[in-house]
């Protein structure tokens, strides 16, 4: 079974609701989509509650507003209804998302590959990623040590397999 059919059912965070808007039940929000008004074409959206549980939002749309996003979400009729929904984390499966094109990978994807150097040293799972705005950053760790490896593809990472969930990199085991 491939590794990426194997995540289609895995619910992919995307963005969260930030505060209010207006209202009418109208939220702001922050999305980790590129490019950021993304976000809208994802349906529907799994909120997960600050308070616990979840909900589905079906047909959320927005629009841009100033230096954010703002959105309407068909089931929230008021700003106090809204007002629940602040902090919550927003959704959808993974099969949602498009396919990503030859050597390109989705984060989620990539979290939780086992990581190894060339000469076969082990180096621990993906925890997560980070951006610095020049690349991107994995964060490996194997309980005892935590790497900071560029995820520069063909000058570190070398080679993922997302079908064996291995990743290996040109990183010195003692960096």
């Amino acid at each position: 079974m491939c590794g990426v059919d194997a995540q289609a059912g895995k619910l992919i965070l995307l963005g969260r609701i930030v505060g209010l808007f207006g209202v009418d039940g109208w939220v702001k929000v922050e999305s980790y989509t590129e490019p950021r008004a993304s976000i809208f074409r994802y349906r529907p959206w799994l909120l997960s509650l600050p308070g616990g549980g979840s909900t589905q939002i079906d047909g959320a749309h927005g629009r841009v507003q100033g230096k954010g996003l703002v959105a309407a979400l068909p089931q929230v009729a008021d700003r106090d209804a809204a007002a629940l929904l602040v902090g919550a984390e927003i959704r959808v499966p993974r099969a949602r998302l498009p396919k990503p094109r030859s050597g390109e990978y989705y984060w989620a994807d990539l979290e939780g590959l086992d990581v190894v150097n060339e000469e076969g040293v082990a180096f621990g799972r993906v925890s997560h990623l980070f951006s610095t705005g020049a690349n991107d950053v994995l964060v490996v760790r194997d309980g005892e040590r935590e790497r900071m490896i560029p995820f520069v593809l063909d000058r570190f990472v070398t080679d993922v397999d997302l079908d064996r969930r291995r990743m290996t990199v040109a990183w010195d085991a003692d960096f």
